[in-house]
């Protein structure tokens, strides 16, 4: 559940809902059935488990918004989807028909569960080292779950880390026909672009000597830094492609189309920590598309995060 104000609904509403549907919920602390329709909202969020996101305004201390909407009365609910607003309903309705509502949009509750368990065998397979069968599993799971972004790019991540490019290509497809495309799925298609520059350009096959020697000669050669960042990427070797890239945005922000900018974003965003999920044992030492990572999990994502964290700031300072 999130508390929404004019300053963070752009981020928490809007482009929130390009990826996940975020149900908004106008209330006041006057309102009656807005304290009873509160607490089933916020336990629905839970037993939905991720299925949408639970936003709320406070109508009078958020009159632009509300005003915005067209409010007339208090609790409304809108759903939003895609960056618009796709359904609606007024008053405080009971537990069962705000079941009805969600599931119209989102599939019915019961399907998640379905799909939980089929990630929990991924997860067994992956541990096991049965990539096919970790692949398959989450392939059921999105067929069963099409909407499910968050599924749809651990799927993806995972069959680029093992190589799967084809089919990474097909599964990535229906996130990149969204306008706009949301930041993960963009970062999944920069990695793939990466891949299959190495497998199907000859300077995918260079030594990384033979792009210094290049690099030596005319620091401003970005056609060679980029393809070495790209090398770099599919070797898996992160923070070598983010200071190769970082070198063109320094020297030259417009540089095809910001392309090494957008490559840089791709992989902070590859490289940030996940959000933690469900308590459970200590992960591995490799994210499912293959990143590696070094120590302990809780270790790992402290370090992840502040080399992210210092790698965003070197290219704010270069774009400035």
């Amino acid at each position: 559940m999130i508390d929404i104000t004019t300053e963070n609904f752009e981020t928490e509403v809007i482009r929130a809902s390009m990826s996940l549907p975020v149900l908004v919920d106008f209330w006041a602390e006057w309102c009656g059935p807005c304290k009873s329709l509160g607490p089933i909202l916020e336990k629905l969020e839970t037993a939905y488990a991720g299925r949408f996101v639970l936003a709320k305004i406070n109508s009078d201390e958020q009159q632009e918004l509300a005003g915005a909407f067209g409010i007339r009365s208090i609790p409304t609910c809108v759903l939003m989807m895609g960056g618009k607003p796709v359904d609606g309903f007024m008053g405080a309705l009971p537990e069962g028909k705000l079941r009805e509502f969600l599931d119209k949009h989102l599939g019915g509750e019961g399907q998640p569960q379905a799909d939980t368990e089929e990630l929990s065998e991924a997860q067994q397979a992956l541990e096991s080292g049965d990539i096919a069968s970790a692949i398959a599993r989450m392939e059921e799971a999105l067929q069963a779950d099409a909407a499910n972004d968050e599924l749809r790019y651990d799927y993806v991540k995972l069959l680029i880390g093992t190589g799967h490019l084809d089919e990474a290509a097909g599964a990535l497809a229906p996130a990149l026909g969204r306008i706009p495309v949301a930041l993960q799925f963009e970062a999944l298609q920069q990695w793939l672009n990466a891949l299959e520059f190495v497998n199907n350009d000859p300077r995918g096959q260079w030594p990384l000597e033979q792009f210094d020697a290049l690099i030596s000669a005319n620091k401003r050669d970005f056609e060679a830094r980029f393809a070495k960042a790209r090398v770099l990427m599919a070797a898996n070797e992160w923070v070598a492609a983010l200071d190769e890239l970082l070198e063109i945005v320094m020297r030259d922000k417009k540089w095809d189309e910001e392309a090494p900018r957008k490559t840089f974003v791709a992989i902070l965003e590859l490289l940030t920590p996940p959000k933690p999920k469900a308590a459970g044992p200590e992960t591995s030492g490799k994210t499912a598309g293959g990143i590696e990572l070094a120590g302990p999990a809780t270790v790992e994502q402290d370090e992840q995060a502040a080399l992210v964290s210092a790698y965003r700031r070197k290219l704010g300072m270069a774009l400035n």
